[in-house]
């Protein structure tokens, strides 16, 4: 019987910058907001991601990109309205 956690791939920060390539600072930044898969520690010296968890966020951020999204109405502003010219 195969145990999960033994089949689970972890990756380190060099793989991970080149799935992911933004600054160190960017990614601690989206993982103290929440928005990024958290690392944890292997050893004291050894801190990685679950691969699995960096794939599901990367499939999110394309799917919200690939999303249609309508323009606002224009005519709605409160300030610079469109000018009808009739």
């Amino acid at each position: 019987m195969n145990d999960p956690i033994l089949t689970k791939r972890f990756i380190r920060r060099n793989e991970l910058r080149k799935l992911i390539p933004v600054a160190d600072t960017t990614i601690y930044e989206l993982e103290r907001a929440g928005n990024f898969p958290k690392r944890f520690n292997l050893t004291a010296r050894c801190v990685v991601w679950d691969l699995e968890e960096i794939e599901e966020w990367i499939a999110e951020r394309r799917a919200a990109l690939t999303k249609k999204v309508s323009p606002p109405d224009v005519r709605q502003r409160k300030t610079r309205p469109v000018r009808r010219d009739t």
